[in-house]
């Protein structure tokens, strides 16, 4: 469970350890940026990587004159869009398997919660998934899964994953450093996680309601 502990430590820290990333390898920043960010949205095993947060942190820094908000947003959105469609792809490959548990290394209660975000939602998904952690990373592979039309898939798939890309880089950009976030960074961080939580929560009451 250290692992747990370490992902948990470094999303709440995530401003420490970018200062000291940058400080290390500079420029090189951005292709560890752009690999957090392609894994999050385009493995369906790492949907605990930290999205949000990591591009909101990444432009606070970039306010800073440390790393350049224009390459953020560039190659971060190419990063959202070709990670969510090579998770297409997997899923549209493993097919209905994904539902039945013979694949050990989906969460079934993921694929089961993104279903009914899909029924919910339909197509929107796609767009609507980028602000939502875990439903971000399974729509895409539901989508697959479901063989969604393509040219569907991937206009949602680009306007979501700029506009996803976009507004957390502007939130970090123009407010990440005023002075009451920099001294409560851990606390915005977190209510960054918990906001975007919100929607998955209540989605998962109502399915144990029954209300869909």
């Amino acid at each position: 469970m250290d692992w747990v502990l370490q992902i948990i430590d470094f999303v709440l820290h995530v401003d420490v350890y970018l200062n000291d990333i940058i400080a290390r390898y500079g420029a090189w920043t951005m292709a560890l940026l752009f690999a957090i960010i392609f894994m999050e949205t385009g493995v369906v095993v790492t949907p605990f990587l930290p999205g949000d947060s990591l591009i909101f942190a990444a432009a606070t820094f970039a306010a800073r004159g440390a790393l350049d908000p224009w390459a953020i947003f560039i190659l971060l959105s190419i990063a959202a869009v070709v990670g969510d469609t090579v998770n297409y792809w997997i899923g549209y490959r493993v097919g209905a398997k994904a539902y039945t548990g013979e694949v050990k290394w989906i969460k079934k209660e993921y694929m089961e919660r993104t279903h009914h975000f899909f029924e919910k939602h339909g197509g929107k998904t796609i767009f609507l998934a980028r602000f939502v952690p875990i439903i971000r990373t399974f729509a895409p592979f539901v989508a697959g899964v479901s063989q969604m039309p393509y040219g569907f898939f991937i206009r949602w798939n680009v306007i979501g994953g700029i506009t996803w890309v976009a507004i957390f880089t502007a939130l970090g950009f123009f407010f990440g450093n005023i002075p009451f976030v920099q001294k409560n960074f851990e606390l915005v961080i977190l209510a960054i996680i918990v906001i975007s939580f919100i929607p998955a929560v209540i989605e998962a009451i109502n399915i144990r309601r029954g209300t869909h």
